[in-house]
């Protein structure tokens, strides 16, 4: 598919929307995760500008620090695991795949390649189970802040 905006092949607008979607709540859990290590934070020692800069990934002893020490180790792993997926998503590569693999004529879509060399296609099924364990993410993060 084109658009008027670029002349590079792209994949389907409902695919596209995925994408967006993905990293939008992605986005939204991220900034809900710091607030909720300030909102943890009986020492006073995170700030948000700080927290706000870090890599997604370098999260992770901030949130054992403050939530992990007020709950358990759920949400810092349901958020070590969704890292990981963002990072399949946006570290990807666009691809043409076999025909019939994606609903788009142009059979554009995205792949990743794994640290152990296995390549993955980023089907919407991929995409709908990211969102799906950002929304269970969410709700675990409303659970722990209490309203």
């Amino acid at each position: 598919m084109y658009e008027s905006y670029t002349h590079q092949a792209l994949p389907s607008k409902k695919y596209r929307e995925l994408i967006g979607t993905a990293i939008c709540v992605f986005n939204s859990n991220n900034s809900f995760v710091i607030e909720n290590i300030l909102r943890g934070d009986q020492t006073g020692q995170y700030e948000w500008h700080k927290l706000i800069d870090k890599v997604s990934g370098r999260l992770s002893g901030d949130i054992e620090q403050t939530i992990t020490a007020n709950s358990d180790a759920t949400i810092a792993q349901l958020f070590s695991d969704i890292v990981d997926i963002r990072n399949r998503i946006v570290h990807s590569f666009q691809i043409t795949a076999p025909a019939g693999v994606i609903d788009d004529v142009d059979n554009q879509m995205l792949a990743t390649k794994h640290r152990d060399g296995r390549q993955e296609r980023i089907t919407e099924e991929y995409l709908m189970n990211f969102i799906k364990l950002n929304e269970e993410l969410s709700t675990k993060l409303h659970q722990f802040r209490g309203f």
